[in-house]
């Protein structure tokens, strides 16, 4: 196993884990079964089919939702659903849609969807350089909402909802790109979920739906096919040519959740456990490595923090890749650096980066 694989700490696309690389190998040559190579095996074949059906399976089984979910693959990332969540859902209605604004990436989808219909921003996280999330005394959500958007984690700012925003007689619309299947969600209570996979699932190609099926009760129809769920549910994610290799690794990586991890409720409890083990070594920092987010704030997928001066950023990112640390600079939008502690991230590789930041901070304290 490449050691550089263990110590990438990206933003995206994230680590995969081990024994996931292992199996991708293998396939590339050879899916075992069809004496097929992964990169070359038809779409419309049967052996894909039984892929996208235990896919399906496995998503619901781990988020512990009825058929009454319908479970997509889609293409277009998640700025694909920025636009068609709001063309489906919006377009043409005279209610508003709800929108909170916590950061770099629940900005975009905002733009889109007012070229749909009416939006309502609850709160925006702006003036305070989106350092924190809303309470809820700072939210006033309307029962005559369309829906609400909200995105679950900001990769950029290192924000995380840790509770469902809403409520239950509007339905609930959230981007879940850079947590999603890292720990239970409480899946039932939204009525669409979407997510790329370049995270915590699998690579860049394919971005995950989850919808209730009474959502598109009185939604939208008049839509190309390609961009209409319908459709897409019709032909369950086959409707033209499918990611069919991002795919295939998408279903080994919840293969690896259910079966090796034993569920999301133990990946939650992984998770905690890297991400408390970097927050108490920041604030132990005294202030050497400073933290962006407010602590109750603080994802656990994403720590950001900047240290004393920009030249000294400059130096750490150099000496950590010559380490053979990766991913650590923070994103262009905001610079300073990431550690981003997705699912495959092991906890070692937590343990020899908190090491380096240690001996760092003893060369250049002044």
């Amino acid at each position: 196993m490449n050691p550089h694989n263990q110590l990438n700490f990206s933003g995206g696309p994230g680590v995969l884990p081990a024994c996931v690389l292992d199996e991708i190998q293998q396939a590339i040559l050879e899916v075992p079964g069809t004496r097929l190579s992964l990169l070359g095996i038809s779409h419309r074949s049967d052996w894909f089919a039984s892929v996208i059906t235990e896919l399906e399976d496995n998503v619901r089984t781990l988020l512990g939702l009825g058929t009454d979910y319908h479970v997509l693959m889609l293409q277009g990332g998640a700025t694909q659903q920025f636009s068609m969540v709001p063309m489906t859902l919006l377009r043409g209605q005279s209610k508003a849609a709800e929108y909170i604004q916590t950061g770099y990436w629940s900005s975009k989808p905002i733009i889109e969807a007012r070229r749909e219909g009416a939006v309502r921003v609850l709160w925006s996280g702006q003036e305070s350089s989106f350092n924190r999330l809303p309470g809820d005394n700072e939210l006033a959500f309307s029962e005559d909402a369309r829906y609400l958007h909200y995105v679950s984690n900001e990769t950029v700012e290192g924000l995380q909802f840790h509770r469902v925003l809403g409520r239950d007689d509007v339905p609930r619309v959230c981007d879940m790109s850079s947590d999603f299947l890292s720990r239970p969600c409480e899946a039932e209570r939204f009525a669409l979920i979407y997510a790329h996979a370049q995270k915590n699932i699998g690579p860049a190609g394919v971005t995950m739906v989850l919808m209730r099926d009474d959502l598109l009760d009185d939604a939208n129809t008049d839509l190309p096919d390609f961009l209409n769920y319908r459709t897409q549910i019709n032909t369950h994610s086959n409707f033209n040519t499918p990611p069919v290799f991002s795919i295939y690794v998408t279903l080994l990586v919840t293969r690896w959740l259910l079966h090796q991890v034993g569920g999301l409720a133990r990946m939650d409890g992984i998770n905690q456990q890297k991400a408390g083990k970097i927050y108490r070594f920041l604030d132990a920092s005294d202030q050497f490595y400073r933290g962006r987010a407010a602590a109750a704030d603080r994802s656990l997928m994403n720590a950001v923090f900047d240290l004393p001066s920009p030249e000294l950023e400059t130096r750490f990112l150099a000496e950590s890749a010559e380490a053979g640390f990766s991913g650590l600079a923070g994103h262009r939008a905001i610079g300073g650096i990431r550690a981003s502690i997705y699912n495959a991230l092991s906890s070692t590789a937590v343990d020899q980066l908190l090491e380096f930041m240690a001996g760092f901070q003893r060369k250049n304290r002044h």
